[in-house]
């Protein structure tokens, strides 16, 4: 067993190798970055992305990436590709192929066929001297110093070279494309994520009890009244369906605390004025902040200036938001 400082060190060098290697991707960026936006940008067709290896599996996180910011695109694997997967190349499509050494077999063979069709090609590869470097159209350089494996063979920097310059391809189409949350929700409607950017303060209420109680009822039917929609909370509103009050659980033991007897009490005489509230259409998301800078787990939703109903912090849980 290696000492505990081996281990950490060892965990540094890779590190720092990698480190090294995304700073050196940056630093080799040229005008064919910006050629191969341009080309994708202005692209009819779709982004096809492909490689062998590990070079694959990070053609395919590049491809999920792509697709999330409004970039349509689709992972087509090396090896596969010369066994019928070509066929769902089309004309317009643009053609990015990974690969750390550029000579591979696979590559060498998969390369005339991919520009035989008129397709352009784009290699994103770390040998510039390499025969998918000579043979593509536009290059993007992934060249690093060497792996962090120390013995300079499983792909460990090179890999982390392509995801970071991966990464850095699809922002800068998101950011030309002006991709904004709008977008963003549309392709990720489910999850917390697509949740906090579409989910409204009216959709969680509307699945809710509506609690309502008048300002001169009693406390006899406040009681009521919250345990029976078990929100915690009854909002006390007039005879126009104006919100006047809230009374929570919270009022309810204080109240008890406060008087010997409830006898005679009403709605507002323990009712908290001025409640903390939120529109219907505004974002869940909103609704969270707003409890959670208040310190409270109930806030009324409101419809223009009437009451709609109400959302408990357990609902933003369900819902993954918090």
């Amino acid at each position: 067993m290696k000492s505990k400082k081996y281990i950490l060190q060892s965990a540094i060098s890779t590190l720092e190798l990698e480190s090294a290697a995304i700073l050196n991707v940056a630093k080799n960026l040229n005008d064919d970055f910006e050629k191969v936006v341009s080309t994708i940008l202005t692209c009819e067709g779709r982004v096809i992305v492909t490689g062998i290896g590990k070079s694959a599996i990070i053609a395919q996180k590049i491809v999920a990436t792509f697709n999330s910011t409004g970039t349509p695109a689709i992972f087509m694997h090396a090896a596969d590709a010369i066994h019928g997967d070509l066929g769902m190349i089309q004309r317009k499509d643009v053609i990015i192929c990974l690969s750390k050494s550029g000579n591979t077999p696979e590559i060498k063979v998969l390369v005339p066929l991919l520009k035989s069709a008129g397709n352009i090609l784009i290699g994103m590869v770390g040998e510039l001297g390499s025969f998918l470097a000579e043979q593509a159209h536009l290059i993007l350089n992934t060249a690093f110093e060497k792996e962090a494996c120390p013995h300079n063979l499983a792909p460990t920097t090179s890999t982390t070279a392509q995801l970071a310059l991966g990464d850095a391809l699809a922002i800068c189409l998101l950011e030309c494309r002006e991709f904004n949350e709008s977008d963003f929700a549309k392709y990720h409607p489910g999850g917390s994520l697509g949740k906090k950017l579409y989910l409204k303060a009216g959709d969680l209420a509307s699945t809710n009890e509506k609690p309502a109680i008048s300002p001169s009822a009693p406390v006899k039917d406040v009681l009521i009244e919250i345990s029976k929609n078990r929100l915690g909370a009854v909002a006390v509103v007039d005879t126009e369906n104006h919100v006047v009050g809230v009374i929570t659980d919270g009022d309810i033991r204080r109240m008890l605390e406060n008087n010997g007897s409830i006898v005679g009490l009403k709605a507002e005489d323990i009712m908290g004025r001025l409640p903390k509230s939120i529109q219907y259409d505004s974002l869940a998301v909103d609704a969270l902040h707003i409890i959670k800078e208040n310190n409270i787990t109930q806030l009324l939703v409101l419809e223009q200036n009437t009451y709609f109903g109400i959302i408990h912090l357990h609902d933003l849980l369900n819902e993954g938001i918090v």
